[in-house]
């Protein structure tokens, strides 16, 4: 049965009024509340979908991230996921930590767990880059489709069919699997998780692999 990796960035929450740093190079993240990036979010919700639906056996939720990104992957294996794989970086994932070096992380990542599907949100709240899925694409030799506001496994889990959002409307893609996929906000509704928090999901028993091993 097939595998879906799903990568997932930890972000200071939406409903968080963030301050600017006394010296000015950036945002105070210090002691500020973090949560799952929504579109990534919104990218667990799908794939889980798909694993309830029979078209995936397995769901691997993957972050980059501080220690601490470990509570953001907690709530991954809280919605269901099977598995979470934490990369440990010491970059600040809204400064240093920028596109081109997180599609290199995946990359190793997606060659060692050998997916079906990546999915991921189409960009982040914090840098709205929107470029790791195309990057992460190009570097696999796999086919993409961004924005994606509705899905469709066909029959014998070998494409995908995916509305796109786009500024003229809705395009229509179909992609031979294996390929990248990034979410968009139509695509679902996420499911409530009421203790994202509980040592049921605890990461004691998952593993962690070091980023630095993989840098550029």
């Amino acid at each position: 049965m097939a595998k879906a990796l799903v990568c997932i960035k930890r972000v200071v929450d939406y409903a968080v009024k963030v301050r600017v740093m006394a010296s000015k190079a950036g945002v105070d993240i210090a002691n500020v509340k973090h949560s799952v990036n929504p579109f990534c979010e919104i990218a667990v919700e799908e794939a889980l979908r798909m694993k309830e639906a029979g078209r995936l056996s397995e769901v691997v939720a993957v972050c980059a991230g501080p220690d601490k990104a470990t509570e953001q992957l907690r709530q991954a294996l809280a919605m269901g996921c099977d598995r979470a794989i934490h990369l440990q970086t010491h970059l600040r994932t809204d400064q240093e930590l920028q596109p081109l070096t997180v599609a290199k992380l995946i990359k190793k990542i997606v060659e060692k767990e050998d997916p079906l599907l990546v999915l991921m949100g189409k960009q982040s709240i914090d840098g709205d880059m929107g470029q790791t899925c195309q990057l992460l694409a190009a570097m696999l030799g796999w086919p993409q489709a961004t924005c994606a506001s509705n899905v469709v496994v066909s029959d014998d889990n070998t494409e995908l069919t995916v509305d796109r959002e786009v500024d003229t409307g809705i395009q229509k893609v179909h992609l031979p699997l294996p390929a990248v996929m990034s979410a968009d906000l139509r695509l679902n509704t996420p499911r409530w998780v009421l203790d994202p928090g509980s040592e049921l999901f605890s990461l004691s028993e998952y593993p962690c692999v070091c980023g630095s091993w993989c840098h550029p």
